[in-house]
C-alpha cells in the first residue's frame, strides 16, 4: 500500500482544526456509506474485493500489475485475492499477445454477473442516500465532491463556455430557473409560466442583430444563462432571466454573464440597459450593483404565489466603466 507522508512544513501550516474537521467527515462518510460493515453490502466480498472486481469488469482484460498500481494494494495481498476469485471461478487468465510471458485477466461469465449484481446494489444504496434530499440539494451535493476530487487529485476541472442559445436550449432555462426558484424561493408554476412565456417571445421575434441569449456549460452540462431583448425604445435594451445553476455558484459565472450582456448591449448602439428583479435576490443584485446598475424603482406586487418587493434597475451604457465587474 502506498501512503502520504506529509512534510514537516505541512505539519506547521495546516492547523489541528483543518486536520479534524477531514478525520470527522471520513468517519461520518464512511459510516454512512456502509464501508465499516464487515460485508460488503451484504455480499460475501469485502469493499476492497467489490472495488477490484468493478475494475475487472470496467477494463474487460487488465494485469495484476496494472490494478496494483491503480489500487495502491500490496501485489502479495492482490495476488491471494486473485487466487480466491479464480478458485470460486469469478476470473480466468490468458496469455497476453503483445507479451508471452505475461498474463491478462478477466472475468468469467459468472465473475461479470457478480460485477454487476454489486453495481446494482451500490446503485440502490446511492439512490437510498439520495432520495430524501432535493434536487438542487443533490446538485450541490454533487459540486461539493466534485470540488473535493479536483482539490485532492490536482485535476484542472474543465473549462466553462459560454455560447449564444441553439435549438433545445430553451427547454433547459425554462426547466432549471423554474426548479430554482420553487426549491429556494417556494415560487409556484406562474414563475414557470413567465419564464415559458419570456423564451417564447424571444424565439419568436429574435433579431440576431439586436438581441441574444448566451448559455454557460461545462462539458457540455448546463450551468447558466441570460438575455438582451429589445426594450421600449430604439436606444433601450433589457438584462432578462440571469441564472446560474447552483453548482456553478462563487466562480464568478454570473459575473461573466452579465458583461457578456453589457458588451453585446453597447456595442449594438444602445445606450441604457434596464432590468426587473426582486430585492430577495441578493446574489443577483451584488452582481448588478458591482457591474454599474443603479436601483430605479422598487414597487410591492404578489407574485409567484408570494409577496415580492418587485426593483427596476438601470445602467448607462456611455460611461466608462460600466460592466467592469470583479470575480464575484
Amino acid at each position: 500500500m502506498s501512503h502520504l507522508t506529509p512534510s514537516y512544513q505541512a505539519f506547521a501550516d495546516i492547523g489541528d482544526d483543518e486536520i479534524e474537521q477531514i478525520r470527522a467527515f471520513n468517519r461520518f462518510y464512511t459510516n454512512r456509506i456502509g464501508v465499516l460493515d464487515r460485508a460488503f453490502m451484504e455480499t460475501p466480498y469485502t469493499l476492497t474485493e467489490a472495488r477490484v472486481i468493478y475494475e475487472l469488469a470496467a477494463h474487460g482484460t487488465t494485469s495484476a500489475s496494472r490494478l496494483t498500481e491503480e489500487l495502491s494494494l500490496d501485489p502479495a495481498y492482490l495476488s491471494r485475492m486473485l487466487k480466491s476469485f479464480s478458485d470460486a471461478g469469478l476470473l480466468e487468465t490468458m496469455r497476453d499477445p503483445a507479451d508471452g510471458r505475461g498474463r491478462l485477466l478477466q472475468l468469467t461469465l459468472r465473475g461479470r454477473g457478480v460485477a454487476t449484481d454489486l453495481a446494482q446494489r451500490s446503485r440502490q444504496r446511492i439512490v437510498a442516500l439520495l432520495e430524501p434530499i432535493t434536487e438542487n440539494g443533490r446538485r450541490d451535493l454533487g459540486a461539493a465532491m466534485a470540488s473535493v476530487q479536483t482539490l485532492l487529485s490536482g485535476d484542472t476541472p474543465a473549462p466553462v463556455t459560454i455560447r449564444p442559445h441553439q435549438i433545445g436550449d430553451m427547454g433547459m432555462v425554462i426547466s432549471s430557473q423554474a426548479k430554482a426558484y420553487a426549491e429556494t424561493y417556494g415560487w409556484n408554476g406562474e414563475y414557470e409560466a413567465l419564464v415559458a412565456e419570456i423564451c417564447a417571445a424571444f424565439i419568436r421575434n429574435f433579431d440576431p442583430a439586436r438581441e441574444r441569449c448566451w448559455i454557460a456549460e461545462r462539458n457540455g452540462t448546463f450551468l447558466g444563462s441570460i438575455f438582451l431583448v429589445k426594450g421600449s425604445t430604439e436606444d433601450t435594451a433589457k438584462l432578462r432571466l440571469l441564472h446560474v445553476d447552483a453548482a456553478a455558484r462563487g466562480h464568478g459565472l454570473g459575473s461573466k454573464l452579465v458583461n457578456e450582456c453589457i458588451g453585446f448591449a453597447r456595442d449594438c448602439g444602445y445606450r441604457r440597459l434596464e432590468l426587473w428583479t426582486n430585492d430577495i435576490l441578493s446574489a443577483a443584485r451584488r452582481i448588478y450593483v458591482a457591474a454599474g446598475f443603479t436601483l430605479e424603482k422598487e414597487e410591492a406586487h404578489h407574485s409567484f404565489g408570494k409577496d415580492l418587493n418587485g426593483q427596476t434597475w438601470a445602467l448607462d451604457l456611455t460611461a466608462a466603466t460600466a460592466g467592469v465587474t470583479p470575480p464575484a
